[in-house]
This record gives C-alpha cells, sequence and structure tokens, in this order.
C-alpha cells in the first residue's frame, strides 16, 4: 500500500498554477488556465481550463502518489459552491476509506461520493435558512484513480472519461472506448430509467424546445447537491421556496448521488483517459477528442483540446476563434461552457511508479483563472465556515 496510505492530509498536497504554455501559439487567452504536463504513478498528465461563466463553475484536481493516482472532474451548475465542496473532500474520504479497508475498491469509491453527499446535504441544512439559494446548487462528479494496475472510473452527471487504446490489429490505430456513463435526460435510456422509477408520474421528463429535463428542469439525473430536488420535505415546509425554485410538488426525490463505476484492469495497448465536463463533450465526439491527443504532443495536450472545442463553438455560432478570445466571461457563456480537460497517459499498466514520482504531488484548479488560490484552501472556500 504505498499508494492511497502514503498520502498527506487533505491540503496538503501542492497546488500547481499553470503557466498557460502550450496547446497552440497566437495571443494567449486570458480566459484559459493550464499546466502542460507533470509526471504521475503511471505516466504523465495535461490539464486545462477555459472560463465562460461569470464564476468559474467547473473544478478539477489531480494527486499523485508513487503508487497511486486520483484524478476529480466537477461540474457545478447553479453556482460553484458544491463544485468547490467537492473538491474539497471527496479525495480525503477516498483516501481514509482506502486506508481503513486496505486499498482502493468501487466499494471505498461509492462510500466517499455518499459521505460527500451527506456532508453536503447537512451543511444545505445548516445555511439554507439565510442562504436558500444553496438548496438548488449541484455538482456532476467524475473521478478516476488507479491504484497496483487497476482503472477505477467513477461519475454522476454528464462529465466523461474516454480512453484512447491502440488497436489490436495491424494498424495499430489509437480508438477511442467511452469508460463512464453519461447521466443526462437527453439520453433515451436515461429517460427510460428516470420513467420507470416514477412510473406514477407521467410528466417527470418533460421536452422543453427541443430539451429534455427533469420536471422541466434539470438535465442530469445524479449529481453532488440539487438538494430541492433530493429532499422534498425541506422545500414543503417553506412554500415560498418551493414555487421559486420548484414549482411542481415533488412526491419523492428525482435525482440521485449513487455513481456509476466501471473498473479495468490497464492493458499495454491503453494509451491515456481523456476526463473532461459536458463543456468538451458538447462541442467534441470521444472519437475526435482522441484523435486530437493520439496525434499531438503531450505538452499542452489539454490545452490543445480546450482549443478545438473552443473553434467548434466559434464555427456554430458563426464567429472567429479570434473573436470568442476577446469576450469577457459571463458573456462568454453565450458560446461555449465552462471546459476542463485532463488527460493521463498511460504508460506503465501495472503498479509499479515510474522514476520522478516520488513523493505526494498535486495540481488543482484555480477558484478562477485569475486566481492561483485552490478551491480546497480554507480562506477561497465558501462552504467551509459552515461546516466548522
Amino acid at each position: 500500500m504505498r499508494g492511497l496510505r502514503r498520502w498527506l492530509p487533505f491540503g496538503g498536497c501542492c497546488c500547481c498554477c499553470g503557466d498557460g504554455g502550450g496547446g497552440g501559439g497566437g495571443v494567449a487567452d486570458g480566459l484559459v488556465w493550464d499546466v502542460p504536463l507533470k509526471a504521475h504513478a503511471s505516466g504523465d498528465y495535461s490539464i486545462a481550463v477555459a472560463q465562460a461563466n461569470e464564476a468559474l463553475e467547473d473544478q478539477a484536481q489531480v494527486l499523485a502518489a508513487p503508487g497511486a493516482t486520483l484524478v476529480g472532474v466537477y461540474d457545478g451548475h447553479g453556482g460553484p459552491e458544491a463544485a468547490r465542496f467537492v473538491n474539497r473532500r471527496l479525495f480525503s474520504l477516498i483516501q481514509d476509506y482506502a486506508a481503513e479497508n486496505g486499498g482502493l475498491s468501487a466499494e471505498v469509491i461509492q462510500k466517499a461520493f455518499g459521505s460527500t453527499e451527506d456532508e453536503f446535504v447537512g451543511m444545505v441544512q445548516k445555511s439554507w435558512p439565510s442562504q436558500p439559494r444553496i438548496m438548488s446548487v449541484g455538482s456532476c462528479c467524475l473521478v478516476g484513480a488507479i491504484e497496483n494496475g487497476t482503472l477505477y472510473v467513477a461519475n454522476l452527471g454528464d462529465s466523461r472519461a474516454v480512453l484512447g487504446r491502440r488497436r489490436d490489429d495491424r494498424t495499430k490505430r489509437v480508438v477511442a472506448e467511452r469508460l463512464s456513463r453519461d447521466h443526462n435526460v437527453a439520453d433515451e435510456e436515461v429517460r427510460r430509467e428516470v420513467a420507470e422509477m416514477h412510473p406514477d408520474d407521467s410528466h417527470i421528463v418533460l421536452n422543453n424546445h427541443g430539451v429534455w429535463r427533469i420536471k422541466g428542469i434539470i438535465q442530469v439525473s445524479r449529481s453532488i447537491g440539487d438538494v430541492y430536488l433530493k429532499k422534498p420535505d425541506m422545500c414543503r415546509s417553506n412554500p415560498m421556496l418551493q414555487q421559486s425554485l420548484c414549482p411542481f410538488p415533488l412526491r419523492r426525490p428525482v435525482m440521485s448521488a449513487v455513481p456509476s463505476i466501471t473498473t479495468r484492469k490497464l492493458r499495454p495497448g491503453d494509451r491515456f483517459v481523456v476526463f473532461a465536463s459536458d463543456g468538451l463533450w458538447e462541442q467534441l465526439s470521444d472519437e475526435a477528442a482522441v484523435g486530437i491527443v493520439a496525434g499531438s504532443p503531450r505538452k499542452g495536450v489539454a490545452k490543445r483540446l480546450v482549443r478545438a472545442a473552443q473553434l467548434e463553438a466559434a464555427r456554430k455560432k458563426e464567429v472567429k476563434y479570434e473573436k470568442i478570445r476577446t469576450i469577457e466571461k459571463g458573456q462568454r457563456r453565450h458560446f461555449h461552457d465552462d471546459i476542463t480537460v485532463v488527460v493521463l497517459f498511460l504508460d506503465k499498466c501495472k503498479g509499479a511508479a515510474r522514476s520522478g514520482v516520488e513523493d505526494i504531488d498535486g495540481t488543482y484548479v484555480p477558484v478562477d483563472v485569475f486566481s492561483c488560490t485552490p478551491a480546497g484552501s480554507d480562506n477561497e472556500d465558501p462552504t467551509r465556515p459552515v461546516l466548522d
């Protein structure tokens, strides 16, 4: 157990603030942040973020130990608080439960997700009388973990992990394999799943102007937070709050925080995994993203993916890419969502640590692109005072 047992207490890992290098030339985009390339136990990784919202609602982190690596991408909605909360607590809980249970497992990860949800709900219960908006804040949650040659991918919502693997044939072409499951009612299978859980509600999923939403409100069916859609009793105790948040009375929860988890023994042909918020996948297909990574230098490749997504967003809006780069945060949301990308290269499929990773190291996305303070720091996390 040289992996998770040896991790420093949460907050002890370094925050690496990117310098914006790599990923293409031209005038720098002031709303893009990146770390071009760093080492982890099984290879290298690259991370990049493009801010579009007034407050960055995406958060991400990578923690690398000699025998283990964790990746987290958290796509908030309704505000940044839930994503920052997950950024603060989830990895710490995974570490604790892994130490208690003798190592990493799907059960450990699921328990950590459940505890993160419970802690966030507890914070909301204390805070909502003075901050009612916190009831409607939530976050998608995507986690990748590698220990002893096994890759775990856990997901809530519509962030996505896609593997690039080399085909076992004469072409040796790198192909895309999706490792996570989207929990978005745009998918017919997810709509059917939600409908089967609510057989007495024929309007559980509604189509408004071509977009499917649960109760006409939210597209994702699983998340951390969104307490008003999971704890209807809390809303019923305040009729004015219920009317403003959810005008449809709920008989039972309409969302869950139970993740889909995939376990995979790493194989020699597994080249890399792209972990990204849906800001990337709204613009690029799995195959396009894998093709870009496979055909690019490693350094700055996450930023290259962000730029490719922005180019596609510009094409859809019939504007030049250079115009998007001049648009301020907030207004930029009309062109694309916040975009977060982590590319994790898999140079070793066994559990042995590569040279260069001899201690605990980590990278946190800053609370916004203009800040080098990670969302996990005490003075930046807006939920910390409520929990103390």
